[in-house]
């Protein structure tokens, strides 16, 4: 299991339990919050491949590269409910 996730990855997690992130379908989603592109991809890629986040798009007829809400998955909720360290994606 991956070790610690950084101070970004973890105010990108809380953006995304605030309900103000989205991102791409796609197996690599970008991501943005508040309608701006984050800074670093590369850690909004790894919240998703390694099961932090993914796409709320159930009933939202999304097609593959377009923008939906992203949503936490449990290890996600788990992590920011720990406040500041847990499961990886450090840079």
């Amino acid at each position: 299991m991956p070790t610690e996730l950084s101070g970004r990855a973890m105010a990108y997690l809380r953006a995304v339990s605030q309900g103000r992130a989205e991102i791409t379908c796609s197996c690599e989603p970008d991501m943005r919050i508040d309608g701006l592109c984050v800074c670093d991809q590369v850690v909004a890629h790894r919240l998703a491949t390694e099961g932090l986040i993914q796409s709320g798009i159930a009933g939202t007829g999304a097609t593959a590269g377009g923008w939906v809400l992203a949503e936490l998955t449990a290890l996600g909720a788990a992590a920011v409910g720990r406040g500041n360290r847990g499961p990886s994606c450090a840079t």
